[in-house]
């Protein structure tokens, strides 16, 4: 246990240290003016001048050698300071602070809303591999999968926002602007896990311990409880760690589709005005929390196996 702790503390430094390298490397390969960029950020794109973007460069010393900024941004790292937004002037972990719990909601509503979706309908699947609830399930989770998150979050504001008036399109401020932007991402988790869970009961049922039970008498509702839930439970949350990536490339997405005041809302923002230090800043949180929810998902699977697993 020791030994796998210290593995993921060495993978998220590395972590830490390749994006805030490559971060840092593409922001400054970006076509255009930083100071220019940063000055409309802080002043708006019509009070904007020549003089006001030398004043940006002169403050925030962008005629420095790059290597320079960089370096000073991996010392910060090293003393837990992601420095100050070039925008706004304020603390990064500030700013960060409240648009991570934001992204968090959603993206744990989104996961609980998948789970919800996608694992009964993959039990039922898989107890009659093969039958029309099957093979209707497969067509809609590839529809569902193929249609990438802004497509299918027009299609829900188009649905659901315009043509019935019961969502609000876009926005935050109470749990009915939540709706969208979780189901949106819910749905294609879903078609997935539902996909891997049909699978795992699929093979659960054909077993012969499954079959052993039957022999013995025991009623269908009893023998799945006992004997297939925990066997199914193993690949759906392994698999988990492959949602959890293309859960947080969903965010980004969603969250700027519908202004939802999260990480990724912030990212997107930051990419525009050439915030070098927030851009950094939400990449290396976004980057981290990946390697603790995966670390997470390992400790959950080594706990459920029961062919007793470790946590590696």
């Amino acid at each position: 246990m020791i030994r796998s702790l210290v593995h993921r503390l060495l993978q998220a430094g590395f972590v830490a240290l390749t994006v805030g390298a490559l971060t840092f490397a593409l922001m400054r390969l970006l076509p255009g003016d930083m100071a220019y960029r940063i000055a409309a950020g802080r002043y708006g794109y019509d009070l904007v001048s020549t003089d006001a973007a030398a004043a940006v460069r002169a403050e925030l010393g962008l005629d420095q050698p790059g290597w320079t900024a960089l370096g000073r941004w991996l010392w910060d790292l090293v003393t837990l300071d992601l420095g100050r937004s070039l925008v706004s002037g304020e603390p990064v972990v500030h700013e960060l602070a409240h648009q991570f719990g934001a992204s968090l909601i959603l993206a744990a509503s989104a996961i609980a809303l998948s789970l919800i979706i996608g694992l009964p309908l993959g039990m039922m699947a898989g107890r009659r591999a093969g039958g029309a609830l099957d093979r209707v399930l497969l067509v809609a989770a590839v529809v569902l999968r193929a249609l990438p998150p802004f497509v299918l979050g027009l299609l829900l504001v188009l649905v659901f926002a315009l043509s019935l008036g019961l969502m609000p399109a876009a926005g935050h401020g109470h749990g009915g602007h939540l709706v969208l932007p979780a189901l949106t991402l819910a749905l294609g988790l879903a078609a997935v896990s539902s996909r891997v869970t049909r699978d795992a009961t699929a093979e659960v049922v054909a077993s012969p311990f499954y079959a052993f039970a039957r022999l013995k008498g025991l009623p269908e509702r009893h023998i799945f409880p006992r004997h297939g839930l925990r066997n199914v439970s193993v690949p759906v949350v392994t698999y988990l760690g492959v949602q959890l990536a293309m859960l947080i490339e969903g965010v980004v997405v969603v969250e700027t589709l519908f202004a939802w005041p999260g990480i990724g809302h912030a990212l997107v923002h930051a990419i525009v005005q050439r915030d070098v230090p927030m851009v950094q800043g939400a990449a290396l949180v976004m980057g981290l929390t990946f390697v603790a929810l995966n670390a997470g998902v390992d400790l959950l699977n080594a706990r459920l196996d029961p062919r007793g697993g470790s946590f590696a």
